[in-house]
Order: structure tokens, then C-alpha cells, then sequence
């Protein structure tokens, strides 16, 4: 069918917002409406990142404010220069927001929160690519559940039905008298050795959770007295 010759109308005066320009402006405001309604602004990052337990902290926290978004955007909204802040000093703490990181903003003594999060950790199962810190091996023979983590008597033989998925993971097994057997031990993952997908899969398999949940604060800046203390210091 023939390309229509009609002329059409191109509206030059009104253009979309792009949805990542909308997100950012709208977390620029409500940073800055979270700082009219609080006195305090902490820094800081996670280790082993989960939304779940994330979700946790906020419901703790709720009578606060906890940003995660682009560090660009957060520290405009702090201000980064003398120039540009939004409350006096505010720039010092903005010079924090680097890397994967995030903000609190609270009412709450600063001691409260610091104390909350030396106190908040969650352990949970290591991802790929994560640093394994130990070195995990189960056992030759009949393989249990917890691959040899607690004392056979406190155990339960793993599941015949489960020796085609850990053989898919690379553990050479083989059914014996209709139990998954292991000719020789075998070494799931190293210490100080990045995990892959399998041994991930494996940990997550055998109970073993080796990575934990952990808030870091790097700083924080005070209404009272317009000073940023970095956490670090404080701890030397």
C-alpha cells in the first residue's frame, strides 16, 4: 500500500519527560522534603545486599527516611559545594556518596541509629561471584542433607530424588541401595575463592548461608550543629 502524501502535524512545543529524568527529580524532592521534616542524614552502604532484609530495616525505621538511588542525584540534592547546599555543611556529607550506597534520614539520636545498625545483620545464602569465606567439604560416602555439618545421628540422608540435580552441580555421585553416594570426598568451594553459579547453588542446597546481611554508616551530618562525623573516626 502507497506511503499517504498528507502532511501531518508534529507538535514541536510539548515533549515527554523521559521516566528516568521523572525518577530522578522525584528522588531529588523527597530527599529534600525528608530533610525539612528530620535533623539527621546518615551515609551509608550493604553488605550482601538483600531486598528482603532491606524491607526489614525500613519497617524498623519507619518513622524515617531510607533513599537508595543514583549517588549523582542524592548528592545533588544535598548540594555539592558551599554554593549549592541545601543546609549549611551538607556538601561535606555529600562527599560520602560514592559507590553503592545509600541515605537515612531520621529524627532519631544519631547514637539510636549507630546502635541499630552495629546490632542488624542477616546471615543468607552466597550468590555467584561472591568471595567464599570458608572452605566447604562433604565427607566420602553417603551424602547427607547438611553435607556433613552436623553429626549423622542429628541428620537425614538426602533425598534420593536429588542425586540427578547435585550430579547436574558437578558432584560425582551415584545411587547406592537407593542412597546418594560419593565415592570420594568432595570440595564444594575454597575460602578466599570466588563462588560460581553451581557452588553457589550447592551451598544453598546443602544449608550452608555464608554471606550476612550488614549496614555500614560512613557518616553523618546533624541539624544541630551542622557537622558532619564521619563513623570510622568515631569507631578509632
Amino acid at each position: 500500500m502507497p506511503r499517504s502524501k498528507r502532511s501531518k502535524v508534529v507538535s514541536l512545543t510539548k515533549t515527554e519527560k523521559r521516566p528516568g529524568r521523572e525518577n530522578n527529580e522525584r528522588l531529588y524532592e523527597k530527599i529534600r522534603e525528608s530533610i525539612n521534616e528530620h535533623q539527621i542524614i546518615f551515609v551509608f552502604s550493604v553488605d550482601n545486599m538483600r531486598n528482603t532484609h532491606l524491607k526489614e530495616v525500613r519497617t524498623d525505621l519507619s518513622d524515617s527516611r531510607l533513599f537508595f538511588g543514583k549517588t549523582k542525584v542524592m548528592a545533588k540534592a544535598l548540594g555539592t559545594s558551599v554554593s549549592d547546599e541545601y543546609r549549611p555543611n551538607l556538601s561535606a556529607l555529600s562527599k560520602y556518596l560514592t559507590g553503592n550506597v545509600g541515605l537515612l534520614i531520621t529524627s532519631r539520636p544519631a547514637e539510636e541509629v549507630l546502635a541499630y545498625f552495629e546490632s542488624f545483620s542477616k546471615q543468607d545464602y552466597a550468590r555467584m561471584n561472591a568471595i567464599s569465606p570458608i572452605t566447604f567439604t562433604i565427607p566420602a560416602g553417603a551424602v547427607y542433607s547438611t553435607g556433613g555439618n552436623v553429626q549423622q545421628e542429628e541428620d537425614v540422608p538426602m533425598a534420593h530424588s536429588l542425586e540427578t540435580t547435585v550430579r547436574g552441580l558437578g558432584m560425582p555421585t551415584r545411587l547406592v541401595n537407593g542412597k546418594v553416594w560419593l565415592d570420594q570426598e568432595f570440595v564444594v568451594c575454597q575460602e578466599g575463592k570466588k563462588l560460581d553459579s553451581k557452588q553457589a547453588a550447592l551451598l544453598k542446597m546443602f544449608g550452608v548461608a555464608t554471606a550476612e546481611f550488614v549496614i555500614r554508616p560512613s557518616a553523618y551530618w546533624t541539624s544541630a550543629t551542622t557537622e558532619v562525623t564521619a563513623v570510622d573516626a568515631m569507631e578509632e
